[in-house]
């Protein structure tokens, strides 16, 4: 266990730090998986309604570094096609 001051401190940085990466990333999660659900359910008014969304929670991941930038630019390439292909 460290034992300076700033030591400790960097202890209680990192702990909150990292529960709010868990908690941008479980929500980068939970937002892809309803989107792949809507798409899988052949539901063209869900997948229509959640791709902003999707899509907002994507850029804002990766503005924040969860995610890389050609990363979240493959996901969104890759949902959008599904959703063109949905509505067609």
């Amino acid at each position: 266990m460290a034992n300076t001051y700033s030591a400790l401190k960097r202890v209680r940085q990192t702990e909150r730090k990292t529960e709010y990466n868990r908690q941008n990333k479980t929500r980068l999660r939970h937002q892809i998986r309803a989107m792949r659900r809507a798409l899988a359910g052949k539901n063209p008014a869900a997948a229509v309604t959640l791709l902003p969304q999707t899509f907002s929670v994507i850029d804002r991941s990766a503005k924040l570094g969860m995610i890389k930038k050609n990363t979240a630019a493959r996901y969104k390439s890759k949902i959008h096609l599904k959703v063109k292909a949905l509505q067609a």
